[in-house]
């Protein structure tokens, strides 16, 4: 079973997430919308499958990374986010929530060892860009 297949994100706290993609935008040319950055990329192998990896700042007291209390929360793309989730299940890993659907792709949460809340995503690049 393929399990992690690339990088789907990067979120991370902040005192101020307006002027953090500001300063992001302004120096080092991430342009974001509400949500934060979008990098687009090709699928090895099959370079014409447009693919994303997103990059967002959050606020310091956003809720989304819990249980976790960690100021950054990674998400890795993935093949089979059901089948996936349930042989996690199977290996004792700590599953957080349950799965969400979504027009862009399904999200499932595990947590690591250490109390990082990791979030896996079954993406539909097609609709990322039409959001």
């Amino acid at each position: 079973m393929k399990r992690v297949t690339g990088l789907g994100g990067v979120f991370f706290k902040c005192e101020d997430p307006e002027n953090m993609k500001e300063w992001y935008a302004d120096h080092l040319d991430i342009k974001t919308d509400e949500y934060g950055g979008l990098f687009e990329w090709c699928e090895k192998g099959n370079p014409g499958k447009t693919c994303h990896t997103a990059w967002s700042p959050f606020s310091q007291t956003t809720k989304y990374f819990a249980p976790s209390t960690k100021p950054y929360m990674f998400n890795y793309r993935v093949h089979d986010l059901e089948a996936l989730m349930e042989q996690l299940k199977k290996e004792g890993v700590e599953i957080v929530g349950e799965i969400e659907h979504y027009d862009y792709g399904k999200f499932g949460w595990i947590l690591d060892p250490e109390g990082n809340k990791v979030e896996l995503w079954e993406p539909v690049d097609e609709n990322l860009k039409k959001q």
